[in-house]
């Protein structure tokens, strides 16, 4: 009869999604899974079957949580769309405190893209469905004249998008914050 399992499961996915965050998928050895989540090789494996499986796990778990955040605000009609907008980009500049630098799906997309396809359809998939949200947002602003309606809304979105990667990316290289601020101003500056 096996064991009863003495950890909770999501606590240890949430504990390798930030060593993964930090250091890669190729980099992050099992042993860094064993210390970040306090659990041993035979525990890892008998739950997780693979450090494959793990990532894949904590990819999807980083995805559905950042996602949702965004989604959240974007779609907050209470804010003004300059607004929603500015905090989507603020995660950036004063990320969580406890969160790496950077952004797991940035980091996967350089490390991994290349030659796993069905880790970039899953990011694919996510940034099509906060890109189609925040163009609707954008869309809804202009018919209610809080944005001038010459402006290509799915373009717009995609700046958006395209200046978020750039700020986090710029995070993990270690951009002051002072600096990633005036990239924001610059970016509302179109809102």
């Amino acid at each position: 009869m096996p064991r009863p399992r003495t950890f909770d499961e999501d606590r240890a996915v949430d504990a390798a999604m930030r060593v993964f965050w930090t250091s890669g998928y190729e980099a992050t050895s099992t042993q860094d899974l064993c210390a970040a989540t306090g659990l041993g090789r035979s525990s890892i494996y008998n739950t997780f079957t693979s450090k494959r499986d793990l990532f894949d796990r904590a990819l999807r778990r980083y995805v559905e949580d950042f996602s949702a955040a965004q989604l959240e605000v974007i779609q907050d009609e209470s804010l003004p769309i300059r607004e929603r907008v500015r905090r989507i980009l603020w995660t950036a500049v004063e990320p969580e405190p406890d969160d790496p630098a950077g952004c797991f799906v940035i980091n996967t997309t350089v490390e991994l893209g290349p030659k796993e396809p069905e880790i970039v359809e899953l990011l694919d998939r996510d940034h099509e469905t906060k890109l189609a949200a925040l163009t609707t947002a954008i869309q809804a602003a202009q018919a209610a004249g809080d944005l001038a309606a010459d402006h290509d809304a799915a373009g717009l979105a995609a700046y958006v998008f395209t200046v978020l990667g750039g700020l986090r990316v710029a995070a993990r290289r270690g951009a002051s914050p002072d600096s990633q601020r005036t990239v924001v101003e610059a970016t509302l500056r179109s809102f």
